[in-house]
């Protein structure tokens, strides 16, 4: 299989790359990170100001989307793009990981998983052909193959075991048919082994796909195993290709996987925390916006942040707004922190530019 990665620029003292790759709809400029979208919006946000904050792309569900809204309304609506109005790029988890947190409503079967619907109780089935046909449904630009997610602590039999049906399910993955231009990207699995990463990986790329996942961490794991899985798996994957971290999110863990030849990020952090108050600042610590100590702070969240939230308004006000209950001081602590999280990968890029990602590296430790 071509590969579709171009490299532009690397950091002679690390594993780090700038580069780009394209979908059907349109340049991806790398390293990025991916707002989620779970449900088919990005919390807070409506697509226009996604937008204007420079979101390339974006994160949707298979397994959401699927219960709600349904198959019928989103072949209806034409995909999830139309329904949603996003007119970037799309990348849908297959629905492994939210299957995989359902463990008291789930049982393993050969070719997949039957559960119990996590809102009303019914019973359905998903695996590698319903996962990407439900994919297909969706049209995303990006598709991930089935996976089983390893639990966290997980001996090495178990892990072993847990590999064997992963790529099984990917294999599968693979062979189902997509809708034409749509990418479909493996995900590397094996725990905190690396032997068996090492394993996963060489499997993955002889079945091939157009880009490779590391999945199975932020699962429990420490930060140095996180790492040391990273370490495992990326240079056994192709350069042609893109990298994609799943699931991980603290700033100084996405400039240290930059590092490691990493090249995609999502994390729900940005939206989740703006949720509850905290804002992102400086080299990724955060401060909660809503606490009393700051109800007559007539400064930004961040004197250095240009985002529209730090130009306009206080933390005495967003303050005053999470503590009266409005819904305004969620969408700009939102804000603020989806375009801090962009604005870090731009800093990355420019860095891996211009020569300067380790002295950016530095920062971030």
């Amino acid at each position: 299989m071509a590969g579709i990665f171009e490299t532009l620029k690397t950091d002679p003292n690390s594993c780090a790359r700038r580069g780009r790759f394209a979908t059907r709809r349109g340049i991806i400029e790398t390293p990025v990170f991916m707002p989620v979208g779970t449900r088919a919006t990005v919390k807070a946000m409506s697509p226009a100001e996604l937008e204007e904050l420079g979101a390339q792309i974006i994160l949707g569900n298979t397994y959401h989307l699927f219960l709600r809204p349904g198959l019928e309304i989103m072949r209806l609506a034409g995909g999830l793009h139309k329904f949603s109005n996003w007119k970037g790029s799309i990348l849908t988890d297959s629905g492994g990981f939210q299957v995989f947190s359902l463990t008291n409503l789930r049982k393993m079967e050969k070719d997949g998983v039957r559960f119990a619907s996590h809102i009303d109780g019914t019973r359905f089935f998903l695996g590698p052909v319903e996962s990407m046909f439900i994919q297909r449904t969706l049209d995303s630009d990006i598709v991930m193959a089935f996976d089983e997610c390893t639990p966290y602590p997980a001996t090495f039999e178990q892990a072993e075991k847990s590999l064997a049906i992963t790529t099984r399910w990917e294999r599968m993955s693979r062979e189902q048919p997509l809708n034409d231009g749509q990418l479909r990207f493996g995900i590397v699995q094996g725990s905190v082994f690396p032997e068996l990463r090492k394993k996963s990986a060489e499997s993955l790329l002889e079945i091939g796909f157009d880009g490779y996942a590391i999945g199975g961490v932020s699962v429990g794991e420490t930060e140095e195993e996180m790492m040391l899985a990273v370490d495992a798996a990326a240079p056994h994957l192709p350069t042609d290709a893109p990298r994609y971290l799943m699931g991980v999110g603290p700033p100084r863990q996405i400039v240290e996987s930059v590092a490691r030849g990493v090249d995609m990020f999502d994390c729900v952090m940005p939206t989740r925390l703006g949720r509850h108050g905290s804002a992102f600042v400086g080299n990724g610590v955060t401060i909660p916006v809503k606490a009393g100590r700051y109800a007559k702070d007539f400064t930004p969240i961040d004197e250095n942040c240009d985002c529209y939230c730090c130009r306009n308004f206080t933390k005495a006000y967003i303050r005053h707004l999470f503590n009266v209950g409005e819904i305004l001081g969620v969408r700009l602590v939102t804000l603020h922190n989806i375009h801090y999280f962009l604005n870090l990968m731009k800093r990355i890029r420019t860095a891996i530019e211009e020569g300067t990602f380790q002295q950016l590296r530095e920062e971030f430790r």
